[in-house]
């Protein structure tokens, strides 16, 4: 077996051998895809096998679980810093401004909800919620479906809470109201669209308007 060495380090930005580099330090809460919000207890670096790598170890906040995340693979599985109190407002305005993805083809829906869920982008997730959420009001979601819904609003109340320092209760009121916004919205753009197209003509009406057309004029004696 190979030896295992394991190194502390608490400085940001310390390069290690691999070509990673630290951009959080331990304490940072961060945003783990899928997994939501977390706090990286420690940054270590291990020599397996003769390979030397450096690691975050990150304790997820809703579970008390610990990720070992690679800092070299950090930005690709999507770490990052929670969103901003600005982003918290923009997020909002996101979620209540009626435009949903329609998706009618299961199959493509669940893969492009998917991939959203899985870039850990609260934006991203906010799409999932807004379309999910719509197509439950009209017909049962698959098991799957249901699951990734609850999902995408634990994700979204949880990092809020955190960023605006709010009871999750507080936040899951804002987000129905931001919902209920969002659906009156998108009924109204539906309505105006269905008021602004040309109105068309009886069936009736058309025949005769063409046999008008077709008839010779009679003219005056």
């Amino acid at each position: 077996m190979g030896r295992f060495h394991t190194f502390l380090f608490a400085a940001p930005y310390y390069h290690f051998v691999n070509g990673g580099h630290v951009t959080f330090l331990a304490g940072d809460k961060v945003i783990y895809p899928n997994h939501g919000l977390g706090v990286i207890e420690r940054i270590e670096e291990k020599t397996i096998l003769g390979t030397t790598c450096g690691f975050y170890h990150l304790r997820i906040i809703a579970n008390e679980t610990t990720v070992l995340v690679p800092v070299a693979n950090a930005d690709e599985v999507g770490l990052r810093r929670a969103i901003s109190d600005e982003e918290v407002e923009r997020l909002f305005g996101l979620i209540g401004d009626g435009k949903i993805d329609d998706h009618q083809n299961w199959k493509g829906r669940f893969k492009d909800n998917s991939d959203k869920m899985r870039s850990g982008s609260i934006f991203d997730m906010a799409d999932v919620l807004k379309s999910l959420t719509f197509l439950s009001r009209s017909k049962s979601l698959s098991f799957r479906e249901k699951r990734m819904l609850d999902r995408a609003r634990a994700l979204i109340v949880t990092e809020v809470s955190d960023v605006i320092r709010e009871k999750s209760t507080v936040v899951e009121g804002r987000v129905d109201q931001a919902l209920e916004r969002c659906f009156t919205t998108k009924a109204r753009l539906a309505e105006r669209a269905t008021a602004s197209r040309p109105k068309a003509r009886p069936a009736g009406a058309a025949v005769v308007a063409r046999a008008n057309q077709s008839s010779p004029r009679t003219r005056a004696s």
